[in-house]
Order: structure tokens, then C-alpha cells, then sequence
């Protein structure tokens, strides 16, 4: 998957600049496009899911799609890509409990490049931890034609900066 991702990045324990307060209800981020390649499109398929149609010129050119494309895993795990690099390794991030309604409305080829929005549609302190505030999003995955290829909704886990002082502190673990 050379080319299309920078390289990994190992982040120690640090302290996080966005919390759960930096992340209103109607908020926008657009997050910069990121290519994709014909070696990486092969490489994910290689391991993760390999149809012919992801793996082989030739049996993606007869197959619905027309030509090689990218798994529809493939798209999730780089819009995951863009979401660590753009906001997720620099936040109080305490993951997911799921995504809803996921889709792939197009098919991803190598040479597009894929930009990657996420808007804010709920906002909400966690009911059985609230030191941790619930975020309920979607993310639209749009090809360099403005086409839709994925879309998807789901809560995110961040940290409080502003927790009330009658909120008892977690548990340690």
C-alpha cells in the first residue's frame, strides 16, 4: 500500500489538544485528499479480500465495476487513515462503539483520490461514564469528481476537558 499512506506514526501518551467540547454540533472538517494506488489496491485485496475484481486487470474489466478496483474495506480503512491523521492521534479519542448505515456508492479506482468529510450531527455527555462525551457523526467519502464512494454514521468516544465537579473521576485501570 506504498504511496498512498504517510508513514506510521507512533504517538506516546501525551496530552491531547481536542476534546469532546471542540467538536460542536454542526461542525464541518474536510480533511485533504489522499491518492489511491494500483499497488496498494492489490496489496489490501491480497490479504483482506481477495475477489478477483480487486486483484486482476482482467477480472476487474469483465466484472460490474469495469476495472480494478479498490475493496469497499479498503475505502473504510483509508477513511480511517485520514480520520487518525487529520483529528483522531492529536484528541482524548476513546473510540467507537460502531458505525451505522455504511455505504459504497461507487466504485474506487486506482488514481482517485479520495477526500474525506466529517460533520457533527449529535453532541452528548455518556450516561454511564460522564467524563466522556458522545459524538454521533457522518462521514461522506467523496472520489476527485465530487462523487460520493462512501458514506457512513456512528458515535465517537472523546474525553471531557470541562467535566462537572460532581462527576466522579474514572476508575483507574
Amino acid at each position: 500500500m506504498e504511496n498512498e499512506q504517510p508513514p506510521t506514526v507512533l504517538r506516546t501518551k501525551r496530552s491531547p489538544r481536542l476534546f469532546w467540547e471542540d467538536f460542536p454540533i454542526g461542525h464541518v472538517l474536510d480533511f485533504e485528499g489522499r491518492p489511491v494506488s494500483r499497488e496498494a489496491v492489490i496489496a489490501f485485496a491480497s490479504q483482506f479480500d481477495p475477489q478477483p475484481f480487486h486483484l486482476d486487470d482482467e477480472a476487474g474489466a469483465a466484472s460490474v465495476f469495469g476495472g480494478l478496483c479498490a475493496s469497499g474495506w479498503h475505502t473504510c480503512a483509508m477513511a480511517m487513515r485520514i480520520m487518525c491523521d487529520g483529528y483522531l492521534l492529536d484528541s482524548s479519542s476513546q473510540g467507537s462503539p460502531g458505525i451505522d448505515n455504511l455505504r459504497w456508492h461507487k466504485p474506487v479506482f486506482p488514481g482517485d483520490t479520495l477526500r474525506l468529510r466529517m460533520e457533527i450531527l449529535e453532541a452528548r455527555p455518556m450516561n454511564s461514564k460522564p467524563h466522556i462525551g458522545l459524538l454521533r457523526c457522518r462521514w461522506t467519502m467523496r472520489n476527485q469528481h465530487e462523487q460520493p464512494v462512501l458514506t457512513m454514521e456512528g458515535w465517537a468516544m472523546f474525553g471531557r476537558r470541562d467535566v462537572p465537579n460532581d462527576v466522579p473521576a474514572p476508575a483507574p485501570e
